[in-house]
């Protein structure tokens, strides 16, 4: 992994990234590119649930609710 990728579980709110890495089994990856998650999409982390579970995030214009483990596997770089 590269030093400037992190989770997506890791940023603060409000913070908007790119998609570098989607790392999740190959049967989980048709359903989120159908979502428009594909790598190079800009995401904004938007909350996570008061348990921590699901995440939601801003992509190409809609909000989209994740599981956390899946979102632990997305690997973003944070736009400067």
């Amino acid at each position: 992994m590269a030093a400037d990728l992190q989770p997506l579980t890791s940023l603060a709110l409000g913070t908007t990234a790119t998609v570098a890495e989607i790392n999740l089994p190959p049967a989980h990856r048709p359903r989120l590119m159908e979502m428009g998650l594909l790598v190079g999409s800009t995401v904004q982390l938007v909350r996570f649930a008061p348990l921590g579970d699901p995440v939601e995030i801003k992509v190409r214009g809609y909000n989209l609710t994740l599981r956390k483990h899946e979102a632990e596997q997305i690997l973003v770089r944070v736009k400067s």
